[in-house]
């Protein structure tokens, strides 16, 4: 009978073959050689966003496949790029957004454009981890979210990013075994919380870090059942796929907002509009 943990063990030990059985599968084969073959062509923010085809490849390859209907703001994130402090995608609550301004800045050029050599293997890389991370949480949530926790975890620079993102919070309340935030007035003290029980250069620590992946992956099987079985309710992958998964903290995520306002800048109202079509969570 397998679990959680020998599952994960399993792919996190051979994760080149994982990923290279991934990227063969027909669907992610298919979808990575139209990318290959004509982000080149793309040379503006329109034609980008225009084309579903590569703008939901590239979404997904950057954790936002749930955001490829949200146009309005994908071109206004694009528009204002990631130079200025004061640009949208550094405003908003994840780093995702960041790097995908960042990476699609059509007026870069050479080993910056979003066509260059670099900047594709990069993102059809992503796509293809995506991928993997979303097929595996189909089959059991817990390895999903652990692959997910491991590499996304080394990215955060603050607790309150671990709060904004459901899928990390949910490893952390599962290894710490926190209790959702009850109201937005518990947000600080839930990330001072958990700044104590796991401090965030720990995450940038590989031996640290596959402890605490291994912590949860142990804890996700005692607390719902050998390769996650019984658990409930549907948290939304980074490719906009539904699957089973534990209690998600999506209750804690509206009350993150006012507080993560105050970090970001601007009014906790004017956070909460400019969010309001955003789905949470990379």
């Amino acid at each position: 009978m397998t679990t959680t943990i020998t599952d994960y063990l399993a792919i996190a030990n051979n994760l080149a073959r994982y990923q290279k059985n991934e990227a063969a599968k027909p669907a992610v084969k298919n979808a990575t050689a139209y990318y290959q073959a004509n982000i080149g062509k793309v040379t503006t923010i329109s034609q980008f966003v225009g084309n579903y085809r590569l703008l939901s490849y590239a979404l997904q390859a950057y954790g936002l496949g749930d955001q490829i209907n949200n146009k309005a703001l994908v071109t206004q994130v694009l528009q204002q790029g990631a130079t200025s402090s004061k640009a949208l995608a550094n405003t908003l609550p994840n780093a995702n957004w960041k790097a995908f301004a960042t990476a699609f800045n059509f007026a870069s050029k050479g080993t910056a454009a979003p066509s260059s050599s670099a900047s594709v293997t990069t993102t059809t890389s992503d796509y293809v981890e995506q991928q993997l991370e979303s097929d595996q949480g189909s089959s059991n949530t817990g390895v999903g979210l652990a692959l997910y926790f491991a590499r996304v975890a080394p990215t955060i620079t603050n607790s309150l990013q671990i709060l904004a993102d459901k899928n990390l919070l949910e490893v952390v309340q599962t290894i710490f075994n926190i209790p959702e935030a009850a109201n937005a007035s518990q947000i600080d003290q839930q990330a001072t919380e958990i700044q104590k029980l796991m401090p965030v250069a720990d995450l940038q620590n590989p031996a640290k870090l596959k402890n605490l992946v291994e912590r949860f992956t142990a804890q996700y099987d005692v607390l719902y059942g050998t390769g996650g079985t019984n658990a409930s309710t549907p948290l939304t992958m980074s490719n906009g796929n539904t699957v089973t998964t534990v209690n998600a903290a999506s209750s804690v995520l509206s009350g993150a907002l006012s507080s993560a306002a105050s970090y970001v800048g601007g009014s906790a109202a004017d956070f909460a509009s400019i969010l309001s079509g955003l789905a949470l969570g990379g």
